[in-house]
């Protein structure tokens, strides 16, 4: 038997502008979180209160970490609301913030990176193109435009293509979007756009999602179709089955370990009212910025790794007049 779904929205579709992050706590310690408030002041949650797409090829993003930054940060499923807060991960025995490594020639993250809200990578749906089932999070995206974000801004994104990651054993796709706002977006319609217009892009964020685990003992990543990024058509039959999946996962009734409480889906059994979320929200230490701890200096030591896989990222590319550009030298760094 067919059993369908149906999501009935309290709240209309907001614009980016809408939203507004809420800080709580100290910055740069365990505290630190980032609430997210819709434009009548109540709390939502980023991964289930925001709507996914805004028209056909045009979504919704939530900005964890901007481009430039070393702080891994992510939606935190585990949590009430499903605040953004700093990833953590135990290094010799102790538990600490997890931050990328400035992997060489790159510093920090190379795009404004984050989530498509009501998307989830189900890991019990072994994925027919990777082998192996999702990474039990929203999907991530990745934003190319000129402008750096900041944490928890919601941007909204022409979708471009994306690449099939396989993390640890898990599914973890990686999409590649741009602000529907940046001058390039209008001559950004699909993947080989990307290739034509910003040349060499593809290739280096691929070099990234492959080696940047590394510098901290991390694999070396592995991908689906060879590596090969797909087009946006396809990226958007992913978002459709994401959504679907993320659909099943607020509708159940027995509780997990991923928080789904909302505020803005009527028939969820999760679904909490204005009053009980600005509850949770009180409930948080005030926000300190004065108090901040700054990251340790390592943070902005550089890593070289070996490439397992050479990525023509290096090679130097002509301008309009026919110039070579300089480039920094990735490949004179030895390959397996």
């Amino acid at each position: 038997m067919l059993i369908f779904i149906c999501f009935i929205l309290l709240v209309p579709l907001l614009k980016s502008e809408d939203y507004k992050p809420v800080h709580k706590g100290i910055p740069g310690t365990f505290s630190h979180k980032i609430y997210l408030k819709s434009s009548d002041g109540v709390p939502i949650s980023p991964f289930h209160d925001i709507p996914f797409k805004v028209v056909d090829g045009v979504y919704n993003m939530v900005v964890e970490m901007p481009r430039w930054s070393n702080a891994k940060n992510e939606i935190n499923k585990e949590e009430t609301l499903n605040p953004i807060i700093q990833d953590t991960k135990i290094y010799d025995g102790v538990n600490t913030l997890r931050y990328v490594s400035n992997l060489y020639p790159y510093h920090g993250y190379m795009w404004n990176y984050g989530a498509i809200p009501q998307t989830w990578e189900d890991p019990e749906y072994v994925d027919p193109n990777t082998g192996v089932g999702g990474d039990n999070d929203p999907v991530d995206v990745v934003e190319i435009g000129r402008n750096v974000g900041y944490v928890g801004e919601i941007k909204q994104v022409k979708i471009l293509g994306v690449i099939a990651l396989i993390d640890g054993g898990e599914t973890d796709w990686k999409i590649m979007s741009i602000d529907i706002n940046d001058p390039m977006a209008d001559s950004l319609n699909d993947i080989q756009d990307v290739e034509n217009e910003m040349p060499g892009l593809l290739a280096a964020s691929r070099d990234f999602f492959r080696n940047y685990k590394v510098p901290r003992g991390g694999k070396y990543n592995v991908f689906g179709f060879e590596g090969e990024w797909q087009g946006r058509e396809f990226t958007e039959k992913l978002l459709k089955k994401t959504h679907k999946k993320w659909k099943e996962l607020v509708s159940r009734t027995t509780k997990g370990k991923i928080m789904t409480e909302n505020t803005s889906i009527n028939n969820s059994p999760w679904h909490i009212s204005k009053k009980e979320a600005r509850e949770i929200l009180k409930s948080n230490p005030r926000y300190n910025p004065d108090a901040r701890v700054p990251p340790p200096e390592s943070v902005q030591h550089v890593s070289f790794v070996k490439r397992t896989v050479s990525e023509p990222v290096c090679d130097a590319v002509s301008d309009e007049v026919g110039e070579a550009l300089p480039v920094l030298p990735l490949c004179s760094l030895e390959n397996n």
